[in-house]
């Protein structure tokens, strides 16, 4: 079974697994295929992240790249910067995605490497109908890019996704010359000359030529790193994220303040959820940061003598979120699964939309914007520093139960996704709705402060009831907000696969 956001994607994935690849195999082809067919959302030039549960363990993965090892505040200072900004050369990391994919299947992949990207290359070259979500955010995105983007270092991205100066429409074909030629060079060099040929060469002659920070050794000495998962117990269920420089954690320790709270009206229960949510945000914004350079209290953060402090201050109001002390006495997500039980939680991304604004010149690579989330604020875990991998939002879930898998699960969107993690795994485990009901269910978003949006469709008395406890409350009708997820869980007494998408996106499950 695939459950992606784009229902080619899951069509070149399934493909895959009948032509006898894994579900690695088919994540590999799906991770490729989603930088063509919604270059919205990610890219060749961003990160990756994925679990794997194979012949009975579960793997993490994480492929997020450090910002180049020339960058300093100093530097940044000199040209009159405060703070990270989000667009140009200047927050891009060294993009981790490809490398990903290439130690997934070095580890692995069944079938040729090659072959994994073969679905991606074709809908590159000979084209592909714009599918309605990713059209719409296509639109979005050139209206803002017109903005925003100012200078020559942006001509390429215009000249690659926007070429006639707009958007394409939903139905229309799509064909990325640039991007199909760069995924042929990627698939002959298993992803070598993205970091020490020809790509290579190419990204960092762009940077220079731009005012970046990246020489070739920035992208000849990244490597992955694999890690293992870290998970807390939730109503008998073992949930699994990735640690930090992810923001995994979020949901973990959310779940955990609320796992020491019984099930009350449903009033108590939202409200009880903002809560924890917003205090597991401020411990993240805090303490992760890249767990090489800084010390990450991963463990205390989720001792349950912490999670009991934190719990106690949630009270009947909503409160201002402040970290705690633990040491004292938070983009495509998609699921994979084959017919021998290997099972993939993948999640890529350019973070903001299509990332820099930066595409290098004749490659169709857009880069992501990673770095944005680096602080300037002296003292802080997250500081800003060559080399240093910044606090990263993408995040892929998984499920277990008793020490066997039950499935992959993740909800895309910056800020959102450890959010929509707890709400998914809240709705499932404490409200007794189906797979799909979870994820069909119309969400909330903390943002700062006592605020909280709510997105159209949720039950407006509720709402009014967290307006009463003191949440500043608003709806919204843009359900891009609210993060777009998928899940694949495996049924113990069938042992037939159970898939989900959702409305928010273009998602579509296949299987055979």
């Amino acid at each position: 079974m695939v459950a992606t956001s784009v229902p080619r994607a899951s069509k070149i994935g399934l493909d895959i697994l009948k032509r006898g690849g894994n579900a690695v195999d088919a994540a590999i082809a799906v991770a490729s295929s989603l930088t063509v067919l919604e270059p919205t959302s990610n890219g060749i030039g961003g990160d990756c992240f994925a679990i794997v549960w194979h012949q009975g363990r579960l793997y993490g993965m994480n492929a997020s790249g450090p910002a180049p090892n020339a960058i300093s505040i100093d530097a940044l200072r000199a040209r009159g910067l405060e703070s990270m900004p989000a667009y140009g050369w200047v927050p891009v990391t060294v993009p981790g995605a490809v490398k990903g994919w290439g130690a997934l299947h070095e580890r692995f992949g069944v079938l040729p490497f090659s072959v994994c990207l073969e679905g991606a290359i074709r809908a590159a070259e000979e084209g592909y109908p714009v599918s309605p979500k990713v059209a719409k955010y296509w639109n979005l995105a050139v209206a803002s890019a017109k903005r925003r983007f100012e200078g020559e270092m942006f001509d390429s991205w215009f000249a690659t996704f926007a070429p006639e100066g707009r958007a394409p429409a939903a139905d229309e074909t799509v064909r990325l010359k640039d991007h199909a030629a760069t995924l042929r060079e990627i698939a002959a060099t298993r992803g070598e000359s993205f970091y020490k040929g020809p790509l290579a060469e190419a990204i960092v002659s762009a940077s220079r030529n731009n005012g970046g920070f990246f020489s070739k050794r920035d992208l000849s000495d990244f490597d992955v790193e694999w890690v293992d998962p870290i998970h807390i117990g939730y109503r008998g269920f073992d949930v699994c994220e990735l640690p930090p420089n992810g923001q995994g954690i979020v949901a973990l320790e959310a779940l955990g303040i609320l796992n020491g709270f019984s099930s009350g009206d449903e009033t108590t229960d939202l409200h009880r959820r903002i809560e924890a949510v917003k205090l597991a945000f401020s411990d993240a914004f805090e303490y992760v940061a890249d767990p090489r350079k800084q010390d990450v209290p991963v463990a205390a953060l989720l001792q349950e003598r912490y999670l009991s402090r934190r719990r106690l201050s949630i009270g009947e109001e909503a409160s201002l979120p402040h970290p705690g002390q633990p040491n004292a006495s938070g983009t495509v997500y998609f699921a994979v699964a084959d017919e021998n039980g290997t099972m993939v939680s993948f999640i890529q991304s350019n973070y903001m939309g299509f990332g820099s604004g930066i595409v290098v010149p004749h490659t169709g690579i857009a880069l992501h914007n990673r770095g944005h989330n680096f602080t300037l604020k002296q003292g802080h875990p997250n500081l800003l520093k060559g080399g240093k991998r910044p606090y990263h939002t993408i995040i892929p879930g998984f499920l277990m139960k008793d020490g066997r898998p039950v499935g992959p699960f993740g909800v895309m969107g910056g800020f959102m996704q450890p959010q929509g993690h707890v709400q998914v795994l809240t709705a499932l485990l404490d409200d007794g709705l189906s797979l799909q009901e979870a994820f069909d269910k119309p969400r909330w978003m903390w943002t700062e402060g006592m605020r909280v949006h709510f997105e159209n469709g949720f039950d407006p008395a509720l709402v009014e009831a967290m307006r009463n406890r003191g949440h500043l409350v608003r709806f919204e009708s843009d359900e891009g907000l609210f993060g777009r997820g998928q899940a694949i869980f495996l049924d113990p007494l069938t042992r037939r696969y159970d898939g989900a998408t959702e409305k928010r996106c273009d998602g579509y499950i296949a299987w055979y």
